[in-house]
């Protein structure tokens, strides 16, 4: 944390916020991830950023240390250890970053061309750095001859080089997709903000309608929220309090705006699991005891069980019971069904702001008990054949 930002009112790279946190949170992710025992921070003084880090590394269980110049690192460091160290300003994606670095000693290099471009220093003819490395304790020992005000990493760099540590290339698709880049200014960090959200909110193969309309969400308003400070939680809340909408529409026998309303929830509750996640993976946060999705989830069915019995037409006499029977077999096989299909249809089966669009439907046409009826009839269907048709499935006689 020595690097001045480039024109900019922050006085340090590592201070500039991406996300709403720091750079140096940032990276901290990164090396904790990797199973780092010791976090040492070069650094000109003690500060709320130096604090703040030191607090989550002590949360980590890890060892937090503060050197004023490169030199103090000998004293920490033994024969046995093993250093890895990140150039001043660098975001990388953590999981790049742990797949890069894990498998031994290395300094990461790239194309000179591209390196350059991007900010990063020239190494030789043919490679630039890469702002990452991982070399053998014994080699520390050699800062002790250079200058007290060397600049570390770079020290570092070339006696890792001249000490046999190999280069290992970075792919070039890091780079060009924004998984690792090197960030000088508010404007290099606001720009790298965009990457970086989009990153942590990919989805692979598992898309449907609503966790696309979350995931448009997230990437359009996920950086204010989570440069407000809420994060998350803002949007939690906000699926909380259009779910009590849905449920007082429905109390009131309002079938239609209850159905959509629960349909908005659910598009809520996706985009508050991806900002969740945004927030764990990149700064290594500790996976929660209760998985918020499968809480989430099995909410929102509750919240259309209760919409399905409140507007449903019954005839005198009915016990609650009798009430809840469709709406607990249309959920029960919305659940099984995905499990018995292979491919996208399984899962668009599981959108449940679909599902609520279709009631929606069937609530305008005044067909909602036999709309209910038709879907579940269907659905079986649907599962009985994928199960016939399975491969390793073979029907017997």
């Amino acid at each position: 944390m020595i690097e001045p930002a480039e024109a900019e009112s922050s006085p340090l790279r590592a201070n500039l916020r991406l996300g709403a946190v720091t750079l140096a949170r940032h990276q901290l992710g990164v090396v904790l991830a990797l199973g780092c025992e010791r976090i040492v921070c070069l650094a000109q003084a003690f500060d709320e950023h130096i604090a703040d880090l030191q607090s989550v590394t002590e949360a980590a269980g890890a060892k937090f240390h503060l050197i004023a110049e490169p030199r103090a690192l000998v004293g920490l460091v033994t024969a046995i250890d093993e250093v890895v160290a990140l150039g001043d300003g660098l975001l990388a994606l953590p999981r790049t970053a742990v797949a890069l670095l894990e498998v031994g000693p290395a300094v990461l290099v790239q194309p000179v061309d591209a390196g350059m471009a991007a900010g990063f220093e020239r190494l030789d003819l043919n490679h630039a750095d890469a702002g990452a490395m991982r070399v053998p304790g014994r080699l520390v020992e050699r800062l002790a001859e250079l200058p007290a005000d060397c600049d570390g990493f770079s020290a570092l760099q070339r006696i890792a080089l001249q000490g046999g540590v190999p280069q290992r290339m970075l792919p070039a698709t890091a780079l060009a997709e924004g998984r690792w880049t090197l960030v000088r200014s508010e404007t290099e960090a606001h720009a790298a903000e965009v990457h970086w959200i989009r990153l942590q909110t990919e989805m692979s193969g598992g898309d449907n309608a609503s966790l696309a309309a979350a995931q448009f969400a997230v990437r359009r308003l996920g950086p204010a929220l989570l440069h407000a400070g809420s994060g998350n939680r803002v949007v939690a809340a906000a699926a909380a309090a259009t779910a009590m909408m849905a449920l007082i529409a429905g109390r009131f026998h309002w079938v239609v705006p209850g159905f959509i309303l629960a349909g908005f929830t659910w598009i809520l509750l996706c985009a508050a699991v991806l900002l969740a996640r945004v927030e764990r993976e990149t700064l290594h946060l500790p996976s929660p005891r209760i998985l918020r999705g499968l809480v989430f989830a099995w909410g929102m069915d509750g919240l259309l069980a209760v919409l399905m019995i409140e507007c449903g037409s019954y005839l005198p006499g009915q016990t609650i019971a009798d009430k809840a029977f469709a709406p607990v077999m249309l959920l029960g096989v919305c659940r099984l069904v995905p499990q018995r299909l292979a491919g996208g249809w399984s899962h668009w089966l599981r959108d449940r702001g679909l599902l609520a669009l279709a009631l929606a439907g069937f609530g305008a046409a005044g067909i909602l008990g036999p709309g209910i009826e038709l879907t579940t009839v269907l659905l079986l269907a649907a599962g009985l054949y994928g199960a016939r048709s399975r491969p390793g499935n073979p029907e017997r006689v």
